[in-house]
Order: structure tokens, then sequence, then C-alpha cells
């Protein structure tokens, strides 16, 4: 496996340890950082996030063949596990965990709750990439979810938070969040590149043709997905550099039910894939769309209801700081369980099935 690697990709793991440790560095030893990198927003966006996560999107979604699309909007064993997974197993699940494992502390409880219903529409993309998972299917799941979560973030909001803890006797919590700033979310982080990337592909074909647009100027485009990843890692753990650092035992607490839940929400959802018939890239887009979050919109919706000091934001904010290592570990858990799937076809000699 590791021979079919690019160099960036071989050392993904190194890059993005050492993407950690500067960012934290940076964070404890550069006086007014995190603060300054706050302050640079447009409309409540933090400008610097928003550039690594747009520059680390695009090239992936420009390597979508988008005539390509129908065979996954069809595809029922696919889309029908992903909307169960994404908007009632997960929920459900992060709600369990939050209150199995921090009952004492609602703040951190209600951020790692409002994770749970921040459906990943973002940072998947280059997951799923790396892990040798089906792009088209990415592009459509990763659509699907954004408009699930523009209509339904707030409901479910009221359910987790107020209606269901009242039923079963626990504390309630509000939150008051607008539809106007999960639409931005989804707009910024998903419609950009998604237009970008759809633009490209058709000019660049237009122009020169597929087998130009594939062989030669999509590898010079792809090394940027990484740049624009480890870009943003470094800039968000140097926004909470300090944060993290001052309240271990917090982040701790916080970070061990994100741990079970990623393990168990990408675990299961493998495994569902292959149950139902999947090959192995679309279990892989399965797993990785379904264990993915979309911190963004946590982490904006936490400040905005409650500060941005408080527990529930300083939740919202570990949980991409233990997300980006755990799937990248993950990554390789993928490619390593190829051998439990039979192929949707033989590989041909030249064809990289991490990338076919």
């Amino acid at each position: 496996m590791a021979g079919r690697l690019s160099f960036l990709d071989r050392y993904l793991a190194v890059w993005i340890l050492a993407a950690m440790a500067a960012g934290l560095g940076l964070g404890r030893l550069v006086p007014g950082l995190g603060n300054a990198l706050a302050e640079v927003t447009v409309t409540g966006v933090s400008l610097p996030i928003a550039l690594g996560l747009l520059v680390m999107m695009y090239p992936v979604l420009a390597r979508v063949r988008y005539d390509r699309l129908d065979t996954v909007t069809r595809d029922r064993r696919l889309l029908l596990p992903s909307l169960l997974l994404n908007w009632i197993a997960g929920p459900a699940l992060m709600f369990a965990l939050a209150w199995l494992f921090l009952p004492d502390l609602p703040a951190y409880r209600t951020g790692l709750i409002i994770v749970g219903l921040a459906r990943c529409i973002a940072m998947v993309i280059i997951w799923n990439d790396l892990a040798g998972g089906h792009r088209e299917a990415a592009a459509v799941l990763v659509a699907l979810n954004s408009v699930f979560q523009v209509i339904a973030f707030s409901a479910l909001g009221w359910f987790y938070l107020s209606y269901l803890p009242g039923r079963l006797g626990l504390e309630q919590t509000g939150l008051d969040v607008s539809v106007w700033e999960i639409t931005r979310s989804v707009v910024i982080f998903l419609g950009i590149p998604l237009a970008a990337g759809y633009l490209t592909r058709r000019t660049g074909e237009r122009a020169k043709g597929r087998t130009w647009y594939e062989s030669a100027f999509l590898p010079r485009l792809g090394p940027f997905a990484l740049y624009g990843l480890l870009f943003t890692v470094v800039v968000l753990f140097a926004l909470q550099g300090d944060a993290i650092t001052s309240q271990p035992l917090d982040v701790v607490r916080i970070a061990l039910p994100l741990l079970v839940y990623f393990a168990l929400m990408w675990t299961g959802s493998m495994l569902l894939g292959r149950a139902v018939g999947l090959d192995h890239p679309r279990a892989t887009t399965l797993a990785f769309t379904a264990a993915g979050n979309n911190f963004e919109l946590a982490i904006a919706v936490a400040v905005a209801t409650f500060g941005a000091s408080s527990g529930q934001a300083l939740a919202g904010v570990v949980g991409p700081l233990i997300e980006v290592p755990v799937l990248i570990g993950l990554v390789y858990v993928a490619l390593h369980a190829r051998r439990y799937f039979t192929p949707a076809h033989p590989p041909t000699p030249q064809e990289d099935p991490a990338h076919a």
C-alpha cells in the first residue's frame, strides 16, 4: 500500500502531528495570536479557517466526475443508510455519550450535543479522498447533508437539548440559532468550493479534454488539498492553544466521549456498508460522512448562543482537535480494510485502487 501513495500522503500522519504541535506552540508562544486570529472574521466566519478549508476542498471537488453523479443518486443502499446514520444514529449517540461521560458538566455536555447535530460538509471530503472513498458519492452525500442541515438543525437542537431531556427528567437547555447562520455555513464551506470545482472541470475538459484534465492538470492541483488541510490544523490549534494547555483535564473529559463517538460511528458505518453490499469505496464514503462533524457550524452556534468563553464553545473547539488525528488514523484503517471487500471490478495494473 505505501508504495502507491505519494510522498505527502505516505507521511501524512507526520505532517498532521507537526501541524498540531506548531499550532499549539504558536498559540502559547506568540502573545495575543489566538485573539488576533479570532478577530479576523466576516459576518462571524473566521477568515483563516475559511481560507484553509476552501483551499483544502477545492482540489478534491475539482476531481469529481459530475457526469457520474446520477449513479450515486439512484443507489438506495448508500443514500438511505447515510440519512439514517447522520440524522438519527449520530445525534442520538452523541446525546447518550454526552450524558454518560459528562453528567456533572452541563456546559461541556451541551457543547458536545451541538457537535453531534452538526453533520460534516467540509473536511470529510479530504478524509474520504485519502482513504480511497468514492468521490462522486461523497459529493452527493455532503450535498444531501447540507440540505438536511438547513432544514433539521434547529429542530434537532430543540429535541435533544430541551424536549428529550425534559421527557427523561434531565436538565433542559435552550438553543437559539437562525436558519441564516446554518445556511451561511453551508454556502461558504460547501457551495463555494463545489461551484469552483464544477466550473474548473467543465472549462478544463471543454478546453483540452478529459485526458489532459485528469492526467496533467489534476496532479498539479492535488497537493494544495493537503496544504490547505495542514494550514487549517495549524490555525485551529493556534486559536485554542492557550485554552487547551491551560485546561488539560477539561479537555480530557471532553475528549473521551468524542473518541468513543468517532470510533463507534465510523466502525458501525463501515460494517453497515459492507452488510448492505456496498463496495469498499462507497462503504468508506458512508463511514467518513457519518463520523465527521461540521465543527465550524458547531463552534459558531456555541459562541453565538453561550459566548466565546463558555464551556459550550470549548467543547465545540475540542471536537475538531480530537477529530483530526482520529480520522487521519481511520484513513489508514480504511485503506487496510480493502482486503475485506469484494472489488466492484478487478483493478488494472495501472489503476490505483485508493484513487481510482
